[in-house]
C-alpha cells in the first residue's frame, strides 16, 4: 500500500519514494592540521561552498590536537569579505565529567565558557597536548545564508582533557546578524593547531 500526500507518493510498498528527499549528507571540504594557526572554511575559496546550496552545514572535528597543553579549541564566523572574526553571538553552555581515576563525575552548566553578545571566540573545547590526547566532535550551522533570521548552531563535543578527564560539552547559541555567514574559523586560544581534520559536509 502507498502513501500519497497531495498528490505525491511518499512511501510504496514500505520504501521512501525515489523522489522524496533523504536529508543526504555531502562532503564539500576536508582540512588537515599540521601546526596550523587556523582552519578556515571561505564561501568560493578552495571548493568550498557555504551558501543558500545547503540549509544546514555540518563540521565534524577529528582527533583535534593542540601545541600547547589545555588550549581553548574554539570557532566565529564572518560576513561578506570581512576577515575579523568578530560576530555577535548568544549561547549555552553545559558539560559532563568522568576522572580516570573515578575520583569525579559531573554534570552541570558551565556559566563562565557561555557568551552573552559577545563578539568572542565561542570556546568549543579544551584538550590536553599529551601524545595520547585530543579531541572529536561536531557542529553544525543552520542557514547561514537566510537574510531574515539570526543564524543558530548547536555543537557536542567529546575530549581527553589535560587533567586526565573525559569531557562531553554541549554549547549551542545564535549569531545575532541577519547577513549571511561567508566564511567560518576553528583556532586555539594559544599555540597552533598541532594535528587533526576538520570536514565540512551540507546536508540537503
Amino acid at each position: 500500500m502507498g502513501v500519497i500526500s497531495n498528490g505525491t507518493t511518499l512511501l510504496d510498498a514500505g520504501a521512501l519514494d525515489s523522489g522524496v528527499a533523504k536529508g543526504s549528507m555531502t562532503l564539500i571540504k576536508t582540512l588537515t592540521a599540521s601546526g596550523s594557526a587556523t582552519l578556515d572554511f571561505v564561501n568560493g575559496a578552495s571548493s568550498v561552498v557555504l551558501d543558500s546550496t545547503y540549509k544546514e552545514y555540518v563540521f565534524k572535528f577529528i582527533d583535534i590536537h593542540p601545541v600547547t597543553d589545555g588550549a581553548l579549541f574554539s570557532f566565529q564566523v564572518d560576513t561578506g569579505t570581512n576577515t575579523s572574526y568578530n560576530q555577535v553571538l548568544t549561547s549555552t553552555f553545559f558539560t559532563s565529567i568522568g576522572a580516570e581515576d573515578g575520583s569525579e563525575g559531573s554534570l552541570g552548566y558551565q556559566a563562565g565558557d557561555d557568551l552573552a553578545q559577545s563578539t568572542s571566540f565561542q570556546r568549543l573545547m579544551d584538550v590536553g597536548n599529551g601524545n595520547d590526547e585530543g579531541g572529536s566532535g561536531e557542529l553544525t550551522l543552520f542557514d547561514p545564508s537566510n537574510g531574515t533570521f539570526v543564524k543558530h548552531f548547536m555543537s557536542r563535543v567529546q575530549m581527553y582533557e589535560n587533567g586526565n578527564r573525559t569531557m562531553d560539552k554541549y554549547i549551542a547559541g545564535y549569531f545575532n546578524i541577519t547577513a549571511a555567514i561567508t566564511r567560518v574559523q576553528f583556532k586555539f586560544s594559544s599555540g597552533n593547531i598541532d594535528s587533526g581534520t576538520i570536514k565540512m559536509y551540507g546536508i540537503v
